[in-house]
Order: C-alpha cells, then sequence, then structure tokens
C-alpha cells in the first residue's frame, strides 16, 4: 500500500460509519485501499458542485483529530468564491478585511493575519505585505484543491500562529481524476470609473490540465491563471478634529482632509505545476512550484484643504451638535490639488521537492526542502497643483466652501457670499505646490511633490526530514517524529523624494492633462486630471533626497535574518473509553531561534538651528540580535460519544512570531532646538527624544485551550459548539525609556541661542519590548443544515451559518490587532436539475487594525465593521442532456450587493469619522468547460 499522503483526500485513521458514509456520499476522496480480505474497493468519482464542496470539507472537519475548519474546491481550479480570501472569511470563527474593496485580510479567532500562520503544503508561505502577514487575496484560487484551518496545532505543524494556521493544498495528480478546464470570466464594477483614464471593467483566464502517465505512475497537474481586476472608490479621509469653541464652549472640528477618488486594474500572472513520480508502493517523489507576476497601477484624484482651525483660514461655525462643529462656512484657503498614483509590482517564487520511501512496512521516511523567494516595490506619488506657487505673486484666489457633517465624513457646498476657482481651468491650474509645505527640504516653496518607492526583498529555505511509524505501543498507534531547519532574511529600502518642478521657481501649465475627475461625492465638483506617476518616470521633476533630511528613512531601512531549528514529536492515540472511541495526538516541539538584523542609526545635524535651513542626517551602521529556544506541548483529545457525536478537547501552547519591521535594530535621536525645552530638567520634556525597534524581541506566545462538541447528523449536515480561551503569556507593547543622550551631544552646537548647555542629557525613548499579557475567550457555533432532513420536495435547499462571539483585550487596555466582538456568517443555497443558487451575508463588528499613513507606514486604525452580501447563480449543462454541452458551467456572481462603505472613526466619537470609502458592487460573468 502506498504511503504517501494526499493533502486533498488522506484520512489515515480508521474512519467512523458515518464519516466513512459521508465520504462515499459525497464522493470527497477518491482513494485506493486495500480490505481486508485483499480487494481492491471502488474508486468514486468526485462531483463539482457547492454541496459536494461542503460535504468534502465536512468529512475533512469530521474526520480530523484537532479542531479544524476545512474548505474544498468546487472542482479542480474552482473555490466556491472569486479569491481565496473571500472563501476562507466564510468559515466559522474566522472574519475577512477588505482593503481597496478586495476582501485581503483575514482575522482568525480575533486574531489578524500577521499573527496566523500560513502554508502552502505544510510549508510556510512567503507574503507579499510589508510583515509575515499574508494577504489572500494575491494567490491564485485556482491552485488550490482544499484548505485546512487548524485552531488547535499539533506537533508537526511547524508554522504556527496564535490566531490558528491556514494551511493550503494543491492538487496531487496522482489521486486526482484527469481533468482539462477552462476558466473565463468578465468582470465589472457598478461604479463608472470617475478617473478618464481608466475603466471599471477586467477580466480573469485560467488553464487546468491533470493527467497521469506511464501507467499511473507519473502524474502532471499545471494550472496557467490570469486577471485583470478593476476597482473604484470614493474616499474621505480626515486629518483628524481640531479643538475650537463656540459660544464660549469648547468644541470639536474637522482639521481637513485629503480626499479623491481612486482607480485601479489589478494584473496576476500565475503559473503553478506539481510533477509526481511514483514508481512503486515504495516511494513516491513530488516537485511542486508555484510563480506569481503581481502588478496593480492606481491613481488617487482628489484635494487636500485645511479645516477652519489648522488651516488659518476664514470661518464660521453655525451648528453644534454634542460638542462636533456639524455645519459652518470658510474662505481664504488654497486648496492642493492632488493627481496622485501608485504603482506596485511583486514577483512570487517557491519550489518545493518532497521525497517519500516507505523504508518498512510499519516506517516511512520523508524529506522535504523548499526554497521561496518574494520581492516588491511600491512607488507612489504624490503631485501638487493649484492656482500658483505658494507665495507667488500671481497665485489666484484661495476655496470658499460650507460644510456640513455627516455619518460618511463631510458635504461641502458653496460659501453664502464667496465664488471658488474653476478648478477645471487648464488656463487657471499650475503645476506647483499651493502650499508653502517644503520645510523639510530647506525650501517652503519647492516641494511640487513627494515620492515614496520602498522595495521589499525576502527568502526562505527550509529543509525538513521526518520519519513516521505504525506502533503499538498501548494506546499509541503511531509516531512521527522529526528535525528541520528554516533559514529566512528579509530587508527593505526605504526610497524617498522630494519633487520640484522643473519651472521652479516659476510656475507653469500642466504638461499633458487627460480629463477632468469627478469629486461629487463630497460636493467637490470636478477637478483637471493628469498622471502625475508618468510625469515622475519620465524625469520632469527634480528630485532631492529625503534621506539626508528625514532620519525616518533610513531609520526604517533594515534587514532581519532567522534561523530556526526545530525538533518534533507527535504520537498518534486510539483506545476506548466506555465504549466510546477516544482518538487523538500528544506531542511537542522544541525550536531554537537564531535571529540578528542590521540598520542604522540616525541623527540630525544643524550647524545653525535658526537659519531656516534643515540640518542633515548622520547615520551610522548598527546591528543586534538574539537566540533563545521555545518549547511548545500540545495534546488533541477526540471522543465519539454517540454515532457521528464528538467532543473533542485541545490544550497547547503557541506563538506567532515578532513582527520582522519591529525587530530592525535602527535607533533614531533627535534634539529639539527651544531654549525652553533645553533648559528643562525634566527628561519627560527636555529636548532629546528618540525611538529604536528591538532586534532581541521574543515571539508573541499564548497557552490556550479549546473544547466542541459537533454533530454530524446527516451525511452532509452537522451542527457544533466550541469554546476556546487564549492566555497571551507575552506580547508586544509600546514603551519609553529613560536613556542617556550624552554621546550624540556636541558643545556649542546642543545649546540655547545664548551659549547655555541642556539641563539634563537624558530624554525619553519609545521602542516595543516583551512582557505584555492578555486573554482571549471566544465562542463559536456553527450548523450546515441540508433541507431535505425535513422533506425530500426540499432536496437542494440549504444553509450553512455560524456565529463568534468573542472578548479579550490586553492588560495595557489595548485591542487585539483584528478580534471583533460579533461576527455572523450565512449562506443559503439551492441546487437541482443543473441549477445552482446561493446568496451569502457575512457580518462583524469594529475591529483594529493598520491602514497606510504618512510615508506609507502602518499605524494603527479602528474599522467600525460592517455587512457583505454576495450571490451567485449558474447551470451546469451537465444537467441538460445536450451532448455538445456537456462539462460547460455558466456563473453569474455579484459581490458587495449592498455597496457596503467602510468607516475609520475616532475611539472615543463615532461621529469624528477618519476615514469612509464606498467601492460599489462587483459584477462577474463566468464560463468554466472541462473534459
Amino acid at each position: 500500500m502506498s504511503s504517501r499522503y494526499n493533502p486533498s483526500k488522506s484520512l489515515r485513521f480508521a474512519p467512523t460509519l458515518l464519516s466513512a458514509a459521508i465520504l462515499a456520499a459525497s464522493s470527497a476522496y477518491a482513494q485506493d485501499q486495500t480490505a481486508d480480505d485483499g480487494e481492491l474497493l471502488e474508486e468514486v468519482v468526485v462531483t463539482a458542485s457547492y454541496r459536494a464542496a461542503l460535504q468534502r470539507a465536512q468529512a475533512m472537519k469530521m474526520d480530523s483529530s484537532s479542531i479544524v475548519e476545512a474548505l474544498s474546491a468546487e472542482d479542480i481550479g474552482k473555490l466556491p468564491d472569486t479569491s481565496i480570501a473571500e472563501s476562507l472569511a466564510r468559515l466559522p470563527g474566522l472574519a475577512g478585511e477588505r482593503r481597496d474593496g478586495r476582501t485581503s485580510g483575514l482575522s482568525v479567532r480575533g486574531f489578524k493575519e500577521d499573527y496566523v500562520g500560513t502554508t502552502l503544503n505544510g510549508r510556510e508561505l512567503l507574503g507579499m505585505g510589508d510583515n509575515r502577514g499574508v494577504e489572500y487575496d494575491l494567490y491564485p484560487t485556482e491552485i488550490i484543491s482544499n484548505v485546512m484551518v487548524y485552531k488547535s496545532p499539533d506537533a508537526t505543524l511547524l508554522t504556527q500562529g496564535i490566531g490558528g494556521i491556514v494551511d493550503l493544498r494543491t492538487a496531487s495528480p496522482l489521486d486526482s481524476d484527469p481533468i482539462l478546464a477552462v476558466n473565463l470570466s468578465l468582470e465589472q464594477n457598478s461604479n463608472e470609473s470617475a478617473n478618464p483614464d481608466f475603466d471599471n471593467q477586467g477580466h480573469r483566464a485560467s488553464l487546468n490540465f491533470v493527467d497521469r502517465f506511464a501507467d499511473d505512475t507519473i502524474g502532471l497537474a499545471l494550472t496557467l491563471a490570469s486577471m485583470e481586476s478593476p476597482s473604484q472608490e470614493e474616499q474621505f479621509r480626515g486629518w483628524g478634529y481640531a479643538d475650537a469653541t463656540f459660544n464660549g464652549e469648547p468644541v470639536k472640528v474637522l482639521g481637513g482632509h485629503d480626499s479623491f477618488v481612486r482607480s485601479a486594474l489589478m494584473k496576476r500572472e500565475s503559473v503553478a505545476g506539481v510533477f509526481e513520480w511514483e514508481p512503486n508502493d515504495r516511494l513516491n517523489v513530488k516537485v511542486d512550484a508555484l510563480y506569481i507576476d503581481f502588478e496593480e497601477d492606481k491613481v488617487f484624484r482628489g484635494l487636500e484643504e485645511g479645516g477652519p482651525v489648522w488651516s488659518g483660514a476664514n470661518y464660521t461655525i453655525t451648528e453644534v451638535v454634542d460638542g462636533l462643529a456639524t455645519a459652518g462656512y470658510m474662505d481664504g484657503f488654497h486648496s492642493v490639488i492632488r493627481n496622485d498614483g501608485e504603482n506596485k509590482k511583486a514577483t512570487l517564487s517557491t519550489v518545493g521537492l518532497n521525497v517519500s520511501y516507505q523504508l518498512t512496512d510499519a516506517w516511512t521516511g520523508v524529506v522535504d526542502y523548499a526554497h521561496s523567494e518574494a520581492d516588491k516595490t511600491i512607488s507612489n506619488i504624490e503631485s501638487y497643483s493649484g492656482v500658483g506657487r505658494a507665495g507667488s505673486a500671481g497665485q489666484g484666489a484661495g476655496v470658499a466652501r460650507s460644510w456640513t457633517m455627516t455619518p460618511e465624513g463631510v458635504m461641502y457646498g458653496d460659501h453664502p457670499t464667496i465664488t471658488s476657482p474653476d478648478y477645471t481651468d487648464a488656463s487657471l491650474i499650475k503645476l506647483a505646490g499651493p502650499q508653502a509645505w517644503g520645510g523639510g527640504m530647506g525650501r517652503d516653496d519647492a516641494q511640487d511633490g513627494f515620492v515614496n518607492e520602498p522595495t521589499f526583498d525576502e527568502t526562505l529555505d527550509t529543509l525538513r526530514l521526518q520519519a513516521n511509524g505504525d506502533v503499538s505501543w498501548g494506546i499509541i498507534n503511531a509516531i512521527q517524529v522529526g528535525a528541520a531547519v528554516s533559514d529566512r532574511s528579509k530587508s527593505k529600502e526605504n526610497n524617498a523624494y522630494f519633487l520640484t518642478a522643473s519651472t521652479y521657481p516659476g510656475d507653469g501649465p500642466i504638461p499633458n492633462t487627460v480629463g477632468t475627475a469627478d469629486l461629487s461625492f463630497m460636493g467637490l465638483g470636478s477637478i483637471l486630471a493628469y498622471d502625475g506617476l508618468a510625469l515622475y518616470k519620465s524625469g520632469y521633476y527634480d528630485l532631492t533626497d529625503a534621506a539626508g533630511f528625514e532620519p525616518n528613512r533610513v531609520g526604517d531601512s533594515y534587514t532581519v535574518n532567522e534561523t530556526l531549528t526545530s525538533v518534533f514529536f507527535k504520537a498518534d492515540m486510539e483506545s476506548e473509553v466506555a465504549g466510546m472511541a477516544l482518538t487523538g495526538n500528544v506531542g511537542v516541539q522544541v525550536v531554537h531561534t537564531e535571529q540578528d538584523s542590521t540598520g542604522f542609526s540616525t541623527v540630525v545635524r544643524d550647524d545653525d538651528p535658526n537659519d531656516g535651513v534643515p540640518g542633515m542626517v548622520e547615520i551610522t551602521p548598527i546591528d543586534g540580535g538574539t537566540d533563545y529556544t521555545n518549547v511548545l506541548p500540545s495534546l488533541n483529545l477526540s471522543l465519539e460519544i454517540a454515532d457521528g457525536q464528538f467532543i473533542r478537547t485541545a490544550v497547547s501552547k503557541t506563538l506567532s512570531r515578532a513582527r520582522l519591521d519591529d525587530l530592525r535594530p535602527n535607533i533614531q535621536a533627535s534634539f529639539q532646538f527651544n531654549d525652553g525645552a533645553i533648559l528643562t530638567p525634566d527628561p519627560q520634556a527636555g529636548p532629546w527624544s528618540g525611538s529604536k525597534g528591538n532586534a532581541e524581541l521574543k515571539p508573541l506566545e499564548a497557552n490556550q485551550f479549546d473544547l466542541s462538541y459537533e454533530n454530524y447528523f446527516v451525511d452532509d449536515g452537522y451542527f457544533a459548539a466550541a469554546f476556546f480561551y487564549k492566555d497571551l503569556t507575552n506580547w508586544h507593547r509600546d514603551t519609553s525609556t529613560i536613556e542617556d543622550f550624552s554621546s550624540i551631544y556636541i558643545p556649542g552646537y546642543h545649546e540655547t541661542t545664548t551659549g547655555q548647555p541642556p539641563a539634563t542629557f537624558l530624554g525619553m525613548v519609545s521602542s516595543k519590548e516583551d512582557g505584555l499579557t492578555g486573554d482571549v475567550t471566544g465562542w463559536e457555533l456553527q450548523a450546515s443544515l441540508p433541507f431535505h432532513v425535513f422533506s425530500e420536495s426540499l432536496d437542494g435547499f440549504g444553509i450553512v451559518g455560524s456565529a463568534t462571539f468573542l472578548d479579550g483585550e490586553l492588560d495595557d487596555g489595548t485591542s487585539v490587532p483584528g478580534l471583533s466582538d460579533r461576527v455572523y456568517q450565512m449562506t443559503a443555497y439551492f441546487e437541482r436539475s443543473g441549477w445552482e443558487f446561493r446568496i451569502a451575508a457575512s457580518k462583524r463588528s469594529e475591529f483594529t487594525t493598520e491602514t497606510r499613513g504618512l510615508s506609507l507606514a502602518l499605524v494603527e486604525t479602528v474599522d467600525q465593521g460592517g455587512t457583505l452580501v454576495d450571490a451567485q447563480i449558474g447551470y451546469d449543462f451537465s444537467e441538460s442532456g445536450v451532448s455538445w454541452l456537456q462539462g460547460l458551467r455558466v456563473t453569474l456572481q455579484g459581490q458587495n450587493l449592498t455597496n457596503e462603505d467602510t468607516i475609520q472613526a475616532d475611539d472615543s466619537d463615532s461621529r469624528q469619522v477618519t476615514r469612509y470609502q464606498s467601492f460599489g458592487a462587483n459584477y462577474l460573468l463566468g464560463l468554466n468547460y472541462k473534459i
């Protein structure tokens, strides 16, 4: 009997009667098995339907000794949704996060993707993001056969996460039926593009090929996938809320905004392949590879304007509600017309080799090696224009507006007495900064734009040696023992440049306009549109390297290296307790970590702090690191208390590794040239301050307990309830320490204007440190209910739903990133006579996440949550009786049908909206043909 492990189909322990029924009824596992009498059991045929996918997933979930959720593709290359992220977000205990209108982020049991382990065929999967977290929507669904989400780990799962472990699995060609499938779809957004050089249409295409050769000893699976996916967005982005007065009472008023209409086109080309060779029953060799070439182009066109207080404009507040200025008007501010652009390019390649050899009848040896590389470059440009260069004699009049606060931010209107300039008049608009924002580069009137251009490079090598044995040691019937080494390196180079138009110190017209962009969603009318990114790439702007003026540029450039050496042991158990079947596993991982990082120490030197010219950054290389060992025990038990009814429990210690940007050793020091601060002896109010990374951070750790009850009452229906508790024994917290800055003190320089030295050389330095604790408690309720249990006339109807309730925080009162108190999922479906229909809704409450801030830095924010509704209707012509249409399937899918917006607001007052985004619905017409 072959010893190979087939991720999409295998179950290695003896199945229960009900699980065997499910396997047969759903055609979930076409696995050759040898019966006790030596006869070969019949291979069953997999049916391509949503119901069959649910049944396969149910069988995988039921027969796992760990607490898991499972997801199965309807057919080779076809998950139930258009992205892995959308499909995963429907699973109980999981929640999706939209970014730029797409479900990309993922929380598992309240922990966002930075705290979730993600693997491809059991090996750690590199992300294309800034840290370890995987952006799930960037990985093609066409390569995925099924997904297992481990909520309780076992000792063989080496890539762990406090939230859980997501294992994406590709098909095994020797265990799959031969197939040739073509998928084509057209995509359209419901919103017309507000930008004239983008449209709202896209397409997807893929080819899947699986076959066996040489008397079924060689298998080959190949996937080619191409995608061009558009997106549209309307966004209000508030700067914050300023303090003002109204009738002598303090009020809050919008401090300003930079809002825009965004259009984007995401392009992805993917190639995936699996080669499998099994010349005999003892040897299995498998090579799998994946290559993704990703590019996304975006334009952001809008206005940046100061609010009533922070702009220094004339203003009148006309209405206040509960301390918030909700209406008024202002004039005299010169709006900055923004024609920003972004180009993001990334590639990912991974190749793995797995060799399994059956050493004896009881023992199998496995060698697994993989190499992965990922790189990403973001070119994000801000391009400023307006009614003339700041401070120039020819600068035109400022803007005049009224404003009204709304639940989506702000709505502008006409000023009661003053007319604003026409921002679509090409003869009026000049390519020059209308605000004096160039102080950072030493020339207040010379900043006409800015470009952030960070690059990321990452490599990962893993080697795993493992032995699997069948034993008879009391209740232990099998063991797995092994060792693994992984070597990871990630670097970031944070490039940035100030941009000055070639016409400086004068100004001039826009070289190439493309039309106008419509900002009517905020009452702002239209603005002149041009391609700012193309101007930058053409060399139109003069560049000034920001690294010479801003210490956070080089201060956020680093390389982090990490080597993990692991040994692990797991014992599978099988026994009876009072006539009830007990299965499970117990094991331990011991992981030794060596981490080191290199970066830079930066401080600004200014020969004359009063001359109006910024100082220059002094850069010194720096490094750091540490090593440590973690012991991670785990226990999973499953007791079948009745036919198809299980009580499962799990106890484990698990970890999530530190964010890579937190492991940089960089130190940034600054000195405040203010006589009052210099003469203050209090380190917390003195002139010295700084920030630094921490190359010695340990992993985030948790002890966790799980308990669940699962009832599989029919072969395609179940309900379950689960409780879990995570004791967070080590989390990373923001801290400030008092440190000595005397080593960078320069006599005659770090002094008052009258030559007095600082009253103290101590100052506050912010960083991350270990030691924060907390906890998360959760309840999960889930059910899959086929309506045929009520009446055979309802066969084909069914619902799948779940509800998750979470409670937890860190002991300093901060939130766990990604935790929503409530998450609800519901899918209703119908399948009969070739017709397929389903509608799905998901709802989550507010949660803490991250967004891009200044210089593309990730900053914490609160997402208000929301409800997403999707639907799909289709017809499978295999049921039509028309021979030449056999194999054809047509689907129409609608996403975000209710046009749910995304809102972020201040923690203390949800009316103080800081971000509002609306994306429109998305529609896809798909054709699937298979042979």
